[in-house]
């Protein structure tokens, strides 16, 4: 294990610069982080580690430093995807038993080769639940991802892996992926920064506009200048210090002039009943209370939502699996939860479908016309503490899924509004959990978000800008 244990001391930003001025090896780094992972194998936040092509990558990098400078403007950061991209070298299991005994893959998905480009170190894939579909991380393939502020309870979901590698300083950032909420739950659980860009931010997500387009890529950090630096690398991994950087580091003083608007109310209701426990209310009360003494202008909003989210947004999701290549027989070999909406997606018909998704995009323009009034719309993330390991896969099908809506009543509607949003810590508890607040904005404002999630970082630390 390598001496230079004050590696965990310093953000990605402070590693990555401490790296281009020749402090440290990218060697030295990928040493510390690996040990540090295999160290804390009980959380579970891997589904496979690959120290000998990690290290030498770590090599490949110091050569190249030697000879040119650095490669790109992550050179010498270790990183991990979670278990849904492709990394030449590495299997893709998607958390199923399905694809477990697969190839490792020949060729890299476009974000793993722009994250090369910017000069990382790939070092495994993070633990996930089968394909991604939930909000928390355990599969039958490996041990569950564990909260490392709490290790009987789960760490959330789906990049429930990259979360708690990232707050248990396994990594000093991680890339998840966020169809439903998937960056922003888990970063809320565990007690970190997660961004979920706004839909064709990242350009290598897909590009198709509208509801049946959910998912993008955006990062985990335990700063949210650590996120920026991650999310510029994401836009684009040629350029350092970018525009999210820059953005975050003017947060450190102000979050600018904004209008924001607050509310607790959820899509889900009144087909569930969602209940939020005190300390969710506390997050976002304290949020309000320390933003109005910024001069902000910030108010309660007064809306509704129109009925029917909940019915048609499990029919878009359900209707996802149908897109995976599943071998024959597959169904029989799956998890409760992906058998139950493969059976949904199967039985319904495609005028169904097509109709749950006129009127989900309905749904969309109609909340983003309500949510256009402010130019950041705060809510709650999670509505109650992240169960134990184990409770939602213990479920059987619709069960499973609508207690997932109930823990987590705010995050889905975002996706399908197309919408960025950032999970953004701001108390702890007695018992030591963590409790987050969303900042919602319009289209193209991610750099907002960054900025507004700084000074509200600032502001949480006392009132001086977060180490």
């Amino acid at each position: 294990m390598t001496e230079h244990h004050a590696f965990g001391s310093l953000s990605a930003r402070q590693l990555r610069d401490a790296i281009a001025a020749g402090t440290y090896t990218a060697r030295q780094v990928t040493e510390y982080y690996l040990s540090v992972i295999h160290q804390r194998t009980d959380l579970g936040a891997f589904m496979a580690v690959y120290d000998d092509a990690a290290l030498a990558r770590a090599d490949e990098l110091d050569e190249a430093y030697a000879a040119t400078g650095v490669v790109g403007p992550l050179h010498g950061l270790p990183l991990a995807f979670k278990d849904t991209v492709n990394v030449a070298g590495m299997v893709t299991t998607f958390g199923s038993r399905l694809f477990a005994d697969t190839e490792p893959q020949l060729e890299d998905d476009p974000i793993s080769l722009n994250m090369n480009t910017a000069g990382v170190v790939q070092v495994g894939k993070t633990t996930l639940p089968e394909f991604a579909l939930s909000c928390h991380s355990d599969n039958v393939i490996s041990e569950p991802a564990r909260n490392p502020r709490n290790p009987e309870l789960t760490a959330g979901g789906s990049s429930g892996g990259a979360a708690a590698a990232v707050a248990a300083g396994m990594l000093p950032v991680a890339p998840g992926t966020d169809g439903g909420g998937s960056i922003r739950i888990p970063a809320a659980a565990t007690g970190i920064v997660g961004l979920k860009p706004g839909r064709g931010t990242i350009p290598t997500d897909e590009q198709n506009d509208g509801v049946k387009n959910l998912s993008v890529t955006g990062p985990l950090a335990r700063t949210v200048e650590d996120a920026a630096l991650l999310m510029d690398a994401l836009v684009d991994p040629t350029q350092p210090n970018g525009r999210y950087l820059a953005a975050a580091q003017q947060g450190r003083e102000s979050a600018g002039d904004l209008s924001i608007g607050y509310t607790t109310a959820s899509p889900f209701q009144p087909d569930l009943e969602i209940t939020l426990s005190q300390s969710a209310v506390q997050a976002l009360t304290l949020a309000v209370t320390l933003l109005s003494k910024e001069g902000l202008s910030i108010e309660e909003m007064s809306f509704s939502y129109r009925g029917g989210y909940h019915k048609n947004f499990q029919t878009v999701w359900t209707q996802g699996l149908t897109r995976i290549p599943l071998p024959e027989g597959a169904e029989d070999r799956m998890e409760a939860l992906a058998q139950d909406f493969l059976k949904q997606a199967h039985e319904r018909t495609q005028e169904q479908y097509e109709a749950a998704v006129a009127e989900l995009s309905d749904w969309a323009a109609d909340t983003r016309r309500q949510f256009s009034a402010y130019d950041v719309v705060l809510t709650p993330v999670l509505a109650f503490t992240p169960p134990p390991v184990g409770t939602f896969s213990a479920m059987q099908g619709q069960d499973d899924y609508e207690y997932q809506c109930k823990f987590t009543p705010y995050t889905s509607m975002i996706n399908v509004m197309g919408l960025p949003a950032i999970s953004i810590p701001i108390k702890d508890d007695d018992n030591g959990m963590s409790w987050s607040i969303q900042a919602v904005g319009r289209a193209g404002t991610e750099g907002q978000l960054l900025r507004l999630g700084a000074r509200l970082e600032a502001l949480v630390a006392g009132g001086k800008p977060a180490e």
